[in-house]
């Protein structure tokens, strides 16, 4: 089975703004920025995956996969336009501030085992961090506030719920900041340097057409 990864990130916004009252602007960008080459770099390793599609306003100079530009309608319009358009037969979305996201993680999401859809929700039980799909064409996508039980309910027959640490600890909060630390993330001591910055992106970045994720 080959499954489509796509992964929506904050390109040109200022990123984790509840953190504010923890870390400076700088700080926050770099912590995203680290965040986001983490599971940019865990996917690209899965072997279940044949393609990783950063869904973003901004293109990075050397970003290695595809990209398709965030037209600003809303995630959720977003991934139903890349549905629509790009028809994939199995589909994850998976948020960039993962901090603990592993390849095993990856394959308790993707596995086969007959269920349509597969949900992993957040520490809190009340919202999305990834969502697996077999045949998303017509899913109704409802990231946002309460989107983990909108997504049981959305889902055709009984959803499989994936509850893991890696999947389940995102970082928006001081609070996530220090579970995730508890349990094991530690912050680099430079900037990021896997991917560019995302603040260092081509003026004219355009839609890119789809293309294989890992081609170098």
């Amino acid at each position: 089975m080959s499954w489509t990864a796509v992964i929506p990130f904050k390109g040109s916004a200022e990123r984790k703004t509840r953190l504010g009252n923890r870390l400076g602007m700088e700080e926050r960008q770099r912590l995203s920025q680290e965040l986001f080459e983490h599971v940019v770099s865990v996917l690209w390793q899965s072997p279940m995956l044949s393609e990783v599609v950063l869904l973003s306003d901004m293109r990075p100079n050397r970003w290695r996969g595809p990209f398709l530009q965030d037209e600003g309608r809303g995630l959720n319009a977003e991934l139903n336009a890349i549905v629509e358009s790009h028809r994939p037969t199995r589909l994850l979305v998976i948020h960039a501030d993962l901090a603990l996201v592993s390849g095993d993680d990856i394959a308790a999401l993707v596995a086969g085992d007959g269920a349509a859809c597969a949900i992993a929700p957040d520490r809190h039980g009340t919202g999305t961090n990834a969502l697996s799909l077999v045949e998303p064409l017509g899913f109704h996508f409802a990231f946002g506030p309460n989107s983990f039980a909108r997504h049981c309910a959305a889902a055709k027959g009984k959803p499989r719920v994936v509850t893991r640490l890696g999947l389940g600890l995102d970082i928006d909060t001081a609070a996530d900041l220090d579970a995730a630390i508890s349990a094991g993330f530690m912050r680099a001591k430079e900037p990021a340097t896997q991917l560019d910055a995302l603040t260092q992106c081509d003026s004219d970045a355009t839609r890119a057409a789809y293309g294989k994720a890992k081609a170098g």
